[in-house]
């Protein structure tokens, strides 16, 4: 006999959810309408990732009216302000318990593997037997710190953002930020105002304003339809699955942070980081290209929904027309930077993130370690993905996004269940 102890085993059912975020909570709304008999296994409390892995100041980036849920929207009284950090996981936790779905809390998934025509999902809590599963653990687990990392000098410290909460944890002296998405220019503005010097490396990025002819521009890509593009929609999926984040802050003004707003600020900026050679960090001489691409892409989005405007409203309060200052650039920007000079004391990799599918025993991994999928259908029967960058439509990723891909996938999961049922009668 086999010295390894018995897993407990935690029970069966129809449906299984990985994660109690908003999109698990969303399809478990709409399985639930469904009929579907479902749990959600959830490694920490509702939300997780929104209680345990952001920084303090960080603000949601869609105002407060735009988040809801499956018969469920925020009912506050700044509905054009921006939920805190500590706002979201209690709306998020409120739509659990207006809902009532079946959250095992604590239970961290170890392996999902297929055994016979169903699914063995072991955890932290013991062993399911499941018919399909709906993977809503989120993309952003990891971050995403390149290699160069590895030749930074041992006295600079090092932070991903989730180890960063606020610049109380900086040594005192210089600070690169690695990346110029949203992330990188919020900690680039946060950081410089606590009196460090700040330098910001700058590749691809999104500009754009916050507000638009008097109205936030994620009103903007609301109704002109930016946000509901769909993935047959688009000339390249792969590419439109990689934009950055655009350069957008959440605050109480309601203010625009972008490039020039930095650099009056005194923030310092720089190209791409390429590489680290022999203690130098060296950027790439494209800044003023990039930047260049970057604002005729806005204007170009300014434009339809200037066109929006002409054809659709009669709304005397809409501003007129604007355009921004392009952005500057300095003429040489530094090339170079002697890591051994004592110039920084801490670099910030806001480089991005990865998922975390580790826990995955199922042939639906390409090379990179991402699932293969359809819109969310993943590359095996009864297997699904939710809140993914543009899963299904340009929105999946926020929280208002979850809704429709959680109707779609809810759709596809009843009927695969039913399939199966006919087969085995069959």
């Amino acid at each position: 006999m086999s010295d390894q102890p018995r897993k407990l085993v935690a029970g069966s059912t129809d449906a299984l959810i990985v994660g109690a975020g908003h999109s698990g909570l969303a399809i478990s709304h709409c399985l639930a309408d469904l009929g579907v008999e479902h749990v959600i296994l959830e490694r920490g409390e509702v939300a997780n990732s929104w209680r345990t892995e952001r920084w303090d100041s960080l603000r949601l980036l869609t105002p407060s009216w735009q988040s809801r849920l499956p018969g469920y929207a925020y009912e506050g009284k700044d509905r054009d302000g921006f939920m805190s950090m500590s706002e979201v996981t209690d709306f998020v936790e409120g739509y659990a318990n207006i809902t009532e779905a079946a959250i095992h809390r604590r239970t961290e998934v170890t392996c999902v593997s297929l055994s016979g025509d169903q699914y063995k999902v072991e955890t932290s809590q013991g062993v399911w037997q499941t018919r399909s599963v709906v993977i809503a653990s989120g993309g952003f687990n990891i971050p995403h710190v390149p290699a160069i990392a590895g030749g930074v000098p041992d006295f600079i410290q090092q932070f991903d953002t989730h180890g960063y909460r606020n610049p109380g944890q900086l040594p005192e002296g210089g600070c690169m930020v690695v990346g110029a998405s949203a992330t990188g220019v919020q900690l680039a503005e946060e950081i410089h105002q606590s009196g460090r010097p700040v330098t910001l490396c700058v590749g691809e990025h999104v500009r754009l304003p916050r507000n638009y002819r008097g109205r936030d521009v994620q009103f903007w890509m609301d109704v002109c339809g930016v946000l509901d593009e769909s993935i047959d929609e688009v000339d390249d999926l792969v590419r439109a699955r990689n934009v950055p984040s655009p350069q957008l802050v959440g605050t109480s003004h309601k203010q625009t942070l972008d490039l020039n707003v930095l650099t009056d600020m005194g923030v310092r900026l720089v190209g791409r980081l390429a590489m680290i050679r022999d203690g130098r960090a060296l950027f790439s001489g494209g800044l003023k290209n990039v930047c260049e691409l970057a604002d005729l892409k806005m204007n170009r989005l300014l434009a339809l929904f200037d066109e929006w405007v002409d054809e659709h409203s009669e709304d005397p309060g809409q501003g007129p027309r604007e355009r921004f200052e392009p952005t500057r650039v300095d003429a040489s920007p530094l090339l170079g930077l002697d890591l051994n000079g004592r110039e920084l004391s801490s670099i910030i990799w806001a480089t991005g993130y990865r998922p975390d599918y580790s826990w995955l025993d199922l042939p639906i991994l390409d090379r990179k370690g991402m699932i293969k999928h359809q819109g969310g259908i993943a590359d095996a029967p009864g297997v699904y993905v939710l809140g993914l960058n543009f899963l299904r439509r340009r929105k999946s990723s926020f929280i208002h996004g979850a809704e429709d891909d959680a109707r779609d996938l809810a759709g596809h999961l009843h009927a695969h269940l039913g399939n199966q049922n006919m087969a085995g009668l069959g």
